[in-house]
């Protein structure tokens, strides 16, 4: 039972570590020296699907598919675990960054769900600022407390439509 344990607490532990290094990345990183891949994420000057930040899901992708390959070679070694967290991360940050929030395929484009407009709320808060300071939520899975009580104020309204 403790074999199976193990890559699923370093899986959940990688996972969860992984959206504190998005924030710090996010905030220090993309808000700061290498804002010039970032900023057409906040001013949209272009007519195309594609972004220049697009290219931070490297960040990510490469020690995933490192660690995961490498792990693999040497017999499931544990860090093949962290790999394949990091990959469930950038996974959920697909489906709630890119799909949710951003809307770039059209699912759960009316959600009532309080969660999913706070999440919403708290990403628009951040993109209000068009310049890379004075910036704020620059999580993507934890969401302020304040962004739920405007959620439910949304959620309420919807309701009442």
């Amino acid at each position: 039972m403790m074999e199976y344990l193990q890559p699923i607490l370093i899986v959940f532990v990688t996972f969860i570590l992984t959206e504190f290094s998005a924030w710090f990345n996010h905030k220090y990183i993309m808000h700061g020296f290498m804002w010039y891949f970032h900023k057409d994420h906040h001013v949209k000057d272009h007519d195309h699907v594609w972004e220049r930040n697009d290219i931070f899901f490297l960040f990510y992708a490469i020690p995933s598919w490192l660690l995961i390959m490498f792990g693999m070679m040497n017999g499931f070694a544990w860090y093949t675990w962290v790999g394949f967290g990091i990959a469930l991360y950038g996974i959920a940050y697909f489906l709630v960054h890119d799909v949710i929030i951003h809307q770039r395929i059209k699912w759960f484009t009316r959600s009532k769900n309080i969660y999913i407009i706070a999440l919403r709320r708290a990403h628009k808060a951040h993109h209000k600022h068009l310049g890379k300071e004075h910036g704020e939520s620059f999580g993507m899975l934890l969401v302020h407390p304040k962004y739920f009580a405007e959620a439910r104020k949304i959620r309420n309204a919807m309701l009442n439509e």
